[in-house]
């Protein structure tokens, strides 16, 4: 077995991790990822081979599970209720119900508000000043369609963006008792506001996500009040987290590359999209457990041993992309897996997707002289792969 070794909090690997991903990947399929103490699959064809392949899952098997510590009590309350973390049966049945009320239809009818919130903050940019992007922009617009679509007040946004800042935070490389604590004071404090929330729902319905996931029903079952929560809090995470990163690394790219405006254009973003997807993701790495022994060419992966597919990497493969680390809007990058697959493909995919086509576009309609007024750097915190400031000076032609 092949054993590579990279600190993933090595600042020229946080900036830069790519050179790592392509020695690795020439190393495979599958190396020993000395840093993380576990295999890890870094080539495009076994990473989506290994997403879909259901001898692996994300659920710990009980006779894995640890005590949890008291200081992650509240935190462990939602994850254990997590679809992200969960497996068949109990899996099946969440992402069926939450699917009965996360229906295309549904996202569909999000655009108008999509437009409306995009032109709401650009209005509010000066034009020909410096603006940190980040806050201004990327993180507002999805912050602000995943409250509207499931219902809790927009005014709260900043609440919940801190929230859940400090949720995600358990998933990134070099936590410690800082970060898990207050994760878990995020998680008792979101539990409380939306246990309210939904209390209040049940007597006055609305046109609202948690309004139907309450009454989404399959089989005679419904979500009970952890699962509702944990939900709840799962799709305001998760349906904003990889967005706001999404369209701070489309930017950035789009600027470094001096990309053609046509693009952007209606007959060409929905490529573009999926070739920033696939060049610059906002999710690194994402791990799976064997439920079984499983031979991956020269190594077996054990029963009960963790694996890292390195998402990244695989969207950078050239056995499957041409010139793979070159960005080219005009290729089909489809085949890409920054959404991940299998069971556990990103249910939010087709809106984080609507936001971009439209959020991009409409950034550079308003300012076609966009340009970075200081060089961006990637924060400290992989497995995601994200600008905390994109500083650009807002230039109209």
């Amino acid at each position: 077995m092949k054993r590579v070794s990279q600190s993933p909090l090595d600042p020229a690997f946080v900036q830069n991790p790519y050179p790592f991903y392509a020695s690795a990947r020439s190393a495979g399929p599958v190396v020993y990822w000395e840093d993380y103490n576990m295999l890890a699959a870094f080539d495009g064809r076994t990473v989506a081979a290994l997403l879909r392949d259901r001898r692996l899952g994300r659920e710990v098997p009980a006779d894995q599970r640890r005590p949890v510590a008291d200081h992650l009590t509240d935190f462990d309350r939602v994850e254990r209720v997590s679809m992200l973390e969960l497996e068949p049966p109990t899996h099946t049945r969440l992402r069926s119900l939450v699917l009965r009320a996360f229906t295309s239809r549904r996202i569909k009818g999000l655009e108008p508000d999509i437009h409306a919130i995009c032109h709401e903050l650009l209005d509010a940019m000066p034009a020909n000043a410096e603006v940190d992007l980040i806050t201004a922009y990327c993180t507002q617009l999805p912050v602000r369609i995943i409250a509207r679509l499931l219902g809790v007040p927009e005014n709260m946004s900043d609440q919940l963006l801190a929230w859940s800042n400090d949720m995600v935070a358990m998933y990134q490389a070099g936590r410690d008792r800082r970060i898990e604590e207050a994760a878990n004071t995020a998680a008792a404090e979101f539990t409380t506001f939306l246990r309210a929330y939904i209390d209040a729902r049940r007597d006055d319905p609305r046109d609202d996500l948690i309004t139907s996931l309450i009454a989404a029903e399959q089989d005679g079952e419904k979500l009970d009040l952890d699962e509702l929560i944990g939900t709840c809090i799962l799709l305001l995470n998760a349906g904003h987290e990889a967005t706001v990163h999404s369209l701070g690394n489309a930017v950035k790219c789009l600027l470094d590359h001096n990309t053609p405006r046509d693009a952007l254009g209606p007959d060409h973003i929905a490529a573009t999209c999926e070739e920033l997807l696939r060049f610059t993701p906002p999710l690194h790495m994402f791990d799976r457990i064997a439920y079984e022994d499983i031979q991956l060419g020269d190594v077996t992966l054990r029963k009960g041993d963790r694996i890292g597919l390195v998402l990244a990497a695989a969207g950078r493969d050239p056995a499957l992309f041409d010139n793979a680390d070159r960005f080219d809007p005009t290729r089909d990058a489809k085949a890409h897996v920054a959404f991940g697959g299998g069971l556990h493909f990103c249910v939010g995919a087709p809106l984080a997707r609507m936001e971009m086509h439209i959020a991009l576009p409409a950034l550079f309609d308003r300012f076609p002289g966009l340009t970075l007024t200081q060089r961006p750097k990637f924060a400290n915190t992989y497995h995601f792969h994200k600008l905390d400031r994109l500083m650009v000076q807002t230039k109209s032609l």
